[in-house]
């Protein structure tokens, strides 16, 4: 949650950075809105790539150091033995925690990225719905069918979904998936460390 939570923050950020650029350029240059001079892409360009790299380095980090640090901590502040399921182990409370954020990590992040798709997908169709003419409601005082779409209260609130929507699938959801595979590569990996 934490690190869908940084991502979209992150998407939010960069959009900011780019419609403060935008307006920029339309303020010093009026010969863009009037089409006479081009708009400066390469900047915009460079915004979105340095603001998107720099953003993204916390969830980077929390995905990459959450697995060493859980299992370093267990591993060195531990008791002599743990006991699973009658079973027990010495000296390897490192390994049980890292194996058991293991499992609940891939199951979350499965769940959570199959969540984001589906709902900013749903979201996005949502208002393409509207949009095509196709959301059809009974009217409030004769009954009859009436056909919502392109400046109606209900495309404003699609338009508003889809603004979240976009984010969840675009970014949450699929960098989800790479997470769920990082954090059993880092954990496979790095296990010797993780055992007294």
């Amino acid at each position: 949650f934490v690190f869908s939570s940084l991502a979209i923050r992150a998407v939010g950020a960069t959009a900011s950075s780019i419609i403060e650029e935008v307006r920029r350029q339309f303020r010093e240059d009026p010969g863009i809105m009037a089409g006479t001079s081009r708009p400066d892409y390469g900047r915009a360009v460079d915004i979105t790539a340095r603001a998107a790299l720099r953003r993204m380095v916390a969830p980077g980090l929390l995905a990459v150091g959450l697995p060493i640090t859980v299992g370093l901590i267990f591993r060195f502040a531990r008791d002599a033995e743990v006991t699973v399921a009658g079973v027990t182990y010495p000296d390897s409370s490192g390994w049980l925690a890292v194996a058991g954020m293991l499992m609940i990590g891939t199951i979350g992040g499965i769940i959570l990225a199959t969540f984001f798709n589906n709902v900013g997908g749903a979201w996005d169709n949502a208002k393409k719905y509207i949009e095509a003419g196709m959301l059809q409601v009974p009217a409030e005082k004769s009954g009859a069918m009436e056909t919502l779409g392109k400046g109606t209260d209900a495309h404003k609130a699609a338009v508003v979904g889809d603004t979240v929507g976009d984010p969840f699938k675009d970014t949450a959801g699929p960098s989800l998936h790479v997470v769920v595979k990082l954090l059993a590569t880092i954990t496979l990996v790095l296990a010797p460390l993780f055992v007294g």
